[in-house]
């Protein structure tokens, strides 16, 4: 029984394996830089990221950036459940091995951090906000880039699908990110470093 678990596992590599080979050799020919969706996702990837640099709020920085890493975290996980599960794909990549960077490294998470930051900063609802950013990027954003290739759907999965993950994403970081903003508050109330 052991033997045969070694043998379906290493299978199970080699196919992994052949499947980055082809996905190499597919971004070779149809996503390198001579295509101009590269160019678009590089874009993506790295406007957000300037953007974000110039306009964040240096005093709360830790706090902000906490969010968007969660919102980049869970956004690459579920990317690539989607994508593994062959929920959806995206067919133009900056790098073969990972292919929805632009969006969960940037996007995404630079977007979100920015309304994050305004609804702390003016007191706002962040459930009213990010639920208007779930909405744009669910059923603005991600048929903008299905009609121009750079994101592809399969089986079952709509728009409404689209922005549902959007929003529960949203808001776990969200909670995460309180939870942990808890956490240190706790720890420093209950340190006797500082006390009288």
């Amino acid at each position: 029984m052991r033997e045969d678990r070694g043998k379906y596992f290493n299978e199970l590599v080699s196919m992994q394996k052949k499947l980055t080979e082809e996905g190499i050799a597919y971004w070779q020919l149809y996503s390198d830089f001579s295509s101009w969706q590269f160019w678009v996702c590089l874009l993506i990837l790295l406007g957000p990221l300037i953007v974000v640099y110039f306009t964040i709020d240096r005093e709360k920085i830790y706090l902000i950036s906490f969010y968007g890493f969660a919102v980049h975290v869970l956004f690459a996980y579920t990317d690539q459940i989607g994508i593994r599960l062959g929920l959806w794909g995206y067919p133009y990549q900056v790098l073969p091995f990972i292919p929805s960077v632009s969006l969960d490294a940037a996007l995404i998470p630079v977007a979100v951090m920015l309304v994050y930051q305004w609804t702390i900063n003016n007191n706002k609802s962040f459930y009213l906000y990010a639920f208007i950013t779930a909405l744009i990027f669910g059923f603005g954003f991600k048929p903008i880039l299905v009609i121009n290739g750079l994101f592809e759907r399969f089986q079952w999965v709509n728009y409404f699908h689209i922005f549902l993950i959007y929003i529960v994403l949203f808001l776990a970081a969200y909670f995460l990110t309180k939870l942990f903003a808890w956490m240190q508050k706790q720890t420093k109330e209950n340190s006797p470093i500082g006390k009288p």
